[in-house]
């Protein structure tokens, strides 16, 4: 039986201790052209879930979480029950989409099966149809999930298999005797690391944006051009996840605004996973940053550089290297006191993190179903844990698409955030264009300098 790694196992810690919260990841891929009948598209399932083994095997727990749980096949796996089918109402518009893709999402997975379901939804405006893709996070993190679409609907090859490996406490003493200098420097890094993220544990200031969660979501979807948005990176000497993460600063100071309340430095701190993945598994490989938003800061140009600047910092502060590391040492522990420790703790009422933000590089070609061509791909990101809004960002050839996933009940006013997360990257992307090129500046100061000896008085 292969094992998960206790970093895939922790995602079904947190939900089970939170009742609330449904932990899987989902992409929605829109094709045009003519829907498959269902025995067509059964029929390419089937060649493809052959080589992704995991998509035949359910969850086996070990007794009392003495070991960690493991994959097994399942031996009644019936394909047809995986593969659904549905269609939305009339107009088929993004409202009914979303509606739709919220629904799905807000239910959580058989845990008696294999922990994924695809469905293929008809009615679509403009003769359209889509695959909603839904996979629990223990099998696949964000990249992982990318990965997958590559193999479903391009060529690329099977993923490669987890590798066996001893977790015992020998072997990790073997590794350090080996090589003493990496070993003391990699810890060193991690201990630097581990001071700045429980620096960022701290509580933030106590707002409307995060506390209990109903079962229930909500979805959004904000879409723009992903050669926009590289032109903002280029134009401000940022990183496109500098330019989201603005954007999403400024929304949520919309947001708060709206709801009579003052952004402050310390009102939201986001998540933001990092991949840390050196191979084509298709398990987790991903570690966090944590930092607070810019949402005190009234004008997006000028979250944009504090955006910039502090996540420049938190890259040295070797965060994410932290508690990638913290995962790889959870190997070498016995599994029972980390699993209770992870569901005690996702149990406490946290105070530290309000959102998610998630930046995936999706395909960059663009991929095709049944020889019809997918033509944008929409992403989703669960919440839990008092989070009650996560925001995912996916580029696909040349699309920009942000899913914004939301508790039902605790976020009428989604569209808020919708809203201003457009106008946002709406007014980063005026602004690059209007922006002095580097190579400008002398040009424009000395036809300034002319136009004023052009209106002196001439002796």
């Amino acid at each position: 039986m292969d094992h998960l790694s206790p970093l895939d196992a922790a995602f079904l810690d947190i939900e089970d201790a939170d009742p609330h919260s449904s932990l899987a990841i989902a992409s929605v891929a829109v094709v045009e052209g003519p829907v498959p009948s269902q025995d067509e598209f059964l029929a390419l399932m089937r060649a493809k879930l052959a080589v992704l083994p995991r998509s035949r095997q359910k969850l086996v727990r070990v007794p009392l979480d003495l070991g960690t749980p493991g994959w097994r096949d399942d031996p009644a796996f019936n394909l047809a029950y995986h593969v659904r089918r549905t269609a939305l109402p009339v107009p088929g518009g993004d409202a009914e989409l979303c509606a739709l893709i919220a629904r799905v999402m807000g239910q959580r997975l058989d845990r008696d099966r294999p922990l994924w379901e695809y469905w293929v939804v008809e009615g679509l405006e403009g003769g359209r149809w889509a695959i909603v893709a839904k996979v629990h996070h223990c099998l696949v993190d964000g990249v992982g999930g990318t990965m997958l679409y590559d193999v479903m609907y391009g060529d690329a090859p099977a993923p490669d298999p987890a590798p066996e490996q001893d977790a015992s406490l020998l072997a990790l003493l073997g590794a350090v005797v080996a090589s003493p200098v990496r070993t003391a420097r990699l810890v060193a890094s991690a201990v630097s690391g581990l001071v700045s993220l429980v620096g960022s544990l701290l509580p933030v200031h106590a707002s409307s944006l995060f506390g209990p969660l109903g079962t229930a979501r909500h979805y959004r979807i904000v879409r723009a051009s992903l050669a926009e948005v590289k032109e903002v990176a280029h134009a401000f000497g940022v990183t496109v996840n500098d330019v989201v993460l603005a954007a999403v600063s400024s929304a949520y100071r919309a947001v708060l605004l709206a709801r009579g309340e003052q952004p402050g430095p310390d009102s939201v701190r986001t998540m933001v996973p990092v991949s840390v993945r050196g191979d084509r598994r298709m398990d987790n490989q991903v570690s966090v940053r944590l930092a607070f938003l810019p949402v005190d800061t009234e004008h997006v140009v000028d979250a944009l550089s504090v955006v910039h600047q502090r996540f420049a910092a938190l890259k040295k502060g070797n965060e994410a290297e932290a508690g990638h590391a913290v995962t790889e040492l959870a190997r070498h522990e016995p599994f029972a006191p980390l699993s209770w420790s992870i569901r005690f703790g996702a149990m406490l009422p946290q105070r530290s993190i309000v959102t998610v933000t998630t930046n995936v590089p999706g395909p960059r070609e663009e991929l095709r179903v049944l020889g019809r061509p997918i033509v944008e791909i929409l992403p989703y990101v669960p919440i839990a844990v008092r989070i009650r809004t996560g925001i995912a960002v996916l580029s696909y050839a040349d699309r920009f698409t942000i899913g914004i996933t939301a508790d039902y009940d605790s976020n009428p006013d989604v569209d808020v955030l919708a809203e201003a997360l457009h106008e946002a990257i709406a007014a980063l992307v005026s602004a690059a264009k209007a922006r002095v090129t580097p190579s400008q500046p002398a040009a424009a100061s000395t036809r300034r300098a002319r136009d004023r000896r052009s209106r002196l008085p001439r002796s």
